[in-house]
């Protein structure tokens, strides 16, 4: 990249990169979008002013981090009133998101690497994710964020101190999660208990965000019988009123899903979380305001008060 490009190409080839960053610190794709937006807009009337910039890269992450700093406190009420369990907005491989062969880039994009950054404050975010994940110096991150260098790395040091000691344990390779998740989904669809119990941790949970728009789990659920059992009974249910289909995929760059009803519409996105060879946490995503990025996304809430009727009283 050439500073000399012209402005449209230079500001595309901007994009991807800003993107990564505001997802990470925000969680939701629509919201990164508008940030994203909103910092190449400015940056390109600072240029179309002939501003003095000396690294357009650098003037875009500064805009979009304070953007995205200020976001989250503006929202940190909302998510505080939030109906049900918050996840976030899930990210398909196909959503342009360069995750990229790092280590530190594909596990910073896992559904539950972006639920231990919610725990820690905007500034404490943005430091961790500049520092840690993209690998920016203090000196710059203080010039970023506006804050002293010192400031930079105490905010650093409790950032770690709680997202290492709550960071999911070592995952394994694509390949491994793909082939789990393949077994996963096949038992789920086939109806057998004893094989979808093996590929569980004792400890498993099951997770739903329906954002008080659609039917969701009100809180998590937990232990590998009771999650397997409840899987068989959403997928008897869901038989009996009409159908659905399984299409696997990668999400958050992890093993995922899209389940589609019987009119192909997708009606929620799964994310497993996978630890050696058995599944961690099963996190489901059905608000439809987290789904609206989705191609073919449908309606949820049509579809499961079909299935509703056919549920056992305790799984409604």
């Amino acid at each position: 990249m050439t500073f000399n490009d012209p402005p449209s190409a230079l500001l595309e080839e901007l994009r991807p990169k800003a993107f990564a960053i505001a997802y990470r610190m925000l969680g939701s794709v629509s919201d990164s979008e508008d940030v994203v937006q909103e910092g190449l807009m400015r940056l390109h009337e600072a240029m179309q002013r002939d501003e003095a910039i000396a690294s357009p890269p650098a003037y875009l992450t500064t805009i979009v981090t304070r953007l995205c700093i200020d976001h989250l406190r503006s929202a940190r009420v909302q998510r505080e009133q939030y109906v049900g369990e918050w996840l976030p907005e899930p990210l398909l491989s196909s959503s342009g998101d360069e995750v990229g062969s790092r280590p530190e880039l594909r596990e910073s994009i896992g559904m539950a690497f972006l639920i231990v950054l919610e725990t820690l404050s905007p500034e404490q975010r943005a430091v961790f994710l500049l520092r840690d994940v993209f690998d920016y110096d203090y000196a710059e991150i203080a010039r970023i964020i506006g804050k002293s260098e010192a400031a930079c790395r105490q905010l650093a040091v409790r950032a770690r101190a709680r997202v290492y000691e709550r960071r999911p344990r070592f995952e394994p390779r694509p390949e491994q999660q793909r082939e789990l998740a393949q077994r996963f989904f096949a038992a789920i669809e086939q109806g057998e208990l004893d094989a979808l119990e093996e590929l569980l941790l004792e400890e498993v949970s099951l997770h739903g965000d329906g954002g008080g728009r659609v039917p969701a789990l009100a809180q998590a659920l937990q232990g590998r019988e009771a999650v397997a059992r409840r899987l068989l009974n959403w997928r008897r249910a869901a038989e009996k009123a009409g159908g659905f289909s399984v299409e696997p995929t990668r999400v958050n760059g992890q093993a995922g899903a899209l389940m589609r009803n019987a009119e192909g519409e997708v009606i929620a996105v799964w994310s497993l979380q996978i630890e050696e060879d058995h599944i961690r946490a099963i996190r489901v995503v059905v608000n439809p305001d987290k789904l609206r990025h989705v191609p073919g996304a449908g309606d949820f809430g049509r579809w499961v008060r079909r299935v509703r009727e056919y549920l056992p009283e305790a799984d409604a």
